[in-house]
């Protein structure tokens, strides 16, 4: 299975587009290995971190590291599958990415176990299905099914189906839980943008 993330709704996007309601939140975290001690950014102090070449995670880390002078080496994977590896082989001690992505990669990775997602978000994005600018009726209907399916509880058992659960044909289990900010909008839901 290979995960790829849907990109968020922001504001410039939104003077072209529509967002649907969103659905899931992401944010840059960390993936390292179990024994290496990281459970959070500080801790990554001195240390070398791998990101993706030209994603907004790279960005990310970058600006955190200069602002807090934590002296980290950003070292750049040129897709996701490399940075893990860089992880694997220690000639990086964490990966900083959407931890969605980072959960995906883990659980389809060669030892599972001996790894994990730590940190902190360091930004959280929504996610949300783009639509046609000028359609509101569209929009109406789409929004409609997914308040639906929070308010009647369908959409937290599709939630645990597939990202709490194992799926097929694998058998992988994400082992996903519903962020904080995916709670609050099952009881409040926004299709406000990521700025």
């Amino acid at each position: 299975m290979t995960w790829s993330a849907a990109r968020p709704p922001t504001t410039p996007r939104g003077k072209d587009v529509a967002f649907a309601m969103s659905h899931f939140y992401t944010g840059t975290r960390l993936l390292t290995k179990k024994t290496s001690g990281v459970k959070n950014y500080a801790d990554l102090a001195k240390k070398t971190v791998a990101s993706t070449t030209g994603t907004t995670n790279a960005q990310v880390i970058r600006k955190y590291n200069t602002d807090k002078k934590l002296d980290m080496q950003l070292i750049l994977g040129k897709d996701h599958d490399d940075a893990l590896l860089l992880v694997e082989s220690d000639r990086a001690m964490a990966f900083a990415m959407d931890d969605i992505l980072l959960f995906g990669l883990m659980a389809n990775s060669k030892n599972p176990a001996s790894l994990e997602v730590v940190g902190d978000s360091l930004q959280v994005e929504p996610y949300g299905c783009m639509l046609r600018k000028d359609d509101p009726e569209f929009k109406k209907l789409v929004d409609g099914t997914i308040t639906r399916m929070m308010k009647s509880g369908e959409f937290s058992k599709l939630y645990t189906k597939w990202f709490e659960s194992p799926i097929p044909p694998k058998g992988v289990n994400l082992n996903l839980p519903m962020s904080p900010d995916l709670k609050a909008n099952l009881k409040s839901p926004s299709d406000k943008p990521a700025t």
